[in-house]
């Protein structure tokens, strides 16, 4: 709970750091890596660094903290600090690290506010930083206690790497030493570090797919401008051996009996994947709608299982948009404004693809009558868009 001390300051100072953070959090992080390289070798991402992504995910975030402090004197928000929680813990992010995150963000603020930065101001947003770093320690300390080992990363070795659409693979990793393997729940990620052309090793998280008993099995779309897929397409073989950290992530599937909505954009297949094979093996009688978008069926990842998987479940269908003609049910981009779909008060939809999909797709359920609070996203690498709680409930 904010003090009634740091309250005023922090109601007459929000509408300020909130313009000035996006531009305060890449000098930050400009400082942090300058006193600390190492951060940079296993721990962040230089590419999610270089578009800016993450900057603006931290950005968001603080903003968001700080808000609902405001608004909602009593509580968090949930969804951002579980959120923050889960790719903290998958990247091993450990306590001590928080003041060292302190120490540069804090140098940053009062470079970029100048004067405005008084004692009272930085005492204020001192106190709303270790409330959420508080927050979000205590959330990342619960998640290091599920995990059925004592380590961030493991080593596991690559048995099959297998081309399933243009331009992706699928990768099939056993363990490479006796470390007990952490269960992993439908939709959940791990994050793979990889040695880079430097020599540095660099941070990414993909979903869980499907995978034999004991295995883990990402699928992975190169991006012929990244740093760190490139290699894992061509340089990574079979026998090689990388470390994976154990299974994160807070998007997963409910335990109700309501209908369901999964819709998905090219590579984002891959949560919408683990949900139907978890489905299919309860034998589940729930209605569910499948929505995919793709270029062609030639690039759709994972169609075949998809197509499978739908064609197990009785009560499942499956409606699609081709950017080729003729490929689809639909041609162009997906748009559900036609599209006859049978939801409720009880309906929970799930999405996973580009930013901009999933924002406009969010618009159209709410339009449909799917409650905004029933509407759970997942995006591959910094939130952005830090849809929380709040936000939410309004669309409720």
């Amino acid at each position: 709970m904010l003090s009634q001390k740091s309250r005023p300051v922090i109601e007459q100072t929000i509408g300020v750091i909130a313009e000035r953070i996006p531009a305060i959090t890449p000098e930050f992080y400009k400082s942090m890596f300058n006193a600390r390289p190492d951060l940079l070798d296993g721990m962040f991402s230089r590419s999610n660094q270089k578009n800016g992504t993450q900057p603006q995910a931290l950005a968001g975030s603080i903003a968001a903290f700080a808000s609902h402090l405001l608004n909602h004197p009593d509580s968090y928000p949930d969804e951002v600090l579980s959120r923050v929680a889960h790719k903290h813990a998958s990247l091993g992010l450990l306590p001590e690290e928080y003041p060292t995150v302190h120490e540069h963000l804090f140098g940053a603020i009062a470079a970029d506010l100048g004067d405005a930065a008084t004692p009272e101001v930085v005492a204020a947003w001192d106190e709303v930083y270790w409330l959420m770093a508080d927050a979000l320690i205590k959330l990342e300390k619960g998640l290091y206690g599920q995990q059925a080992n004592d380590v961030m990363f493991a080593p596991f070795r690559l048995v099959s790497k297998e081309d399933i659409a243009e331009g992706v693979v699928a990768f099939e990793f056993e363990p490479a030493d006796d470390t007990p393997l952490t269960r992993s729940i439908p939709g959940q990620y791990v994050t793979i570090q990889v040695k880079v052309k430097d020599g540095i090793r660099q941070p990414r998280q993909f979903t869980l797919v499907p995978s034999q008993e004991g295995h883990r099995r990402v699928v992975i779309r190169k991006d012929p401008h990244g740093e760190v897929t490139p290699i894992l397409h061509e340089d990574i073989n079979e026998g090689d051996v990388l470390e994976i950290s154990n299974p994160y992530g807070d998007v997963v599937l409910d335990e109700g009996h309501g209908s369901l909505v999964l819709a998905s954009a090219g590579i984002g297949t891959t949560p919408i994947v683990a949900f139907l094979d978890r489905l299919a093996k309860e034998g589940s009688q729930r209605k569910v709608t499948v929505l995919h978008a793709d270029h062609s069926k030639e690039r759709w990842p994972g169609r075949q299982i998809m197509e499978r998987l739908v064609d197990s479940l009785p009560n499942a269908t499956m409606i699609t948009w081709m950017e080729t003609p003729g490929e689809g049910d639909h041609e162009g981009f997906m748009n559900i404004a036609d599209v006859d779909l049978d939801v409720d008060e009880d309906t929970n939809a799930f999405m996973c693809g580009p930013l901009p999909f999933m924002k406009a797709l969010r618009s159209q359920l709410i339009e449909k009558g799917v409650p905004g609070r029933n509407i759970h996203y997942e995006i591959f690498g910094p939130d952005q868009w830090m849809l929380h709680d709040e936000a939410r409930a309004a669309n409720a």
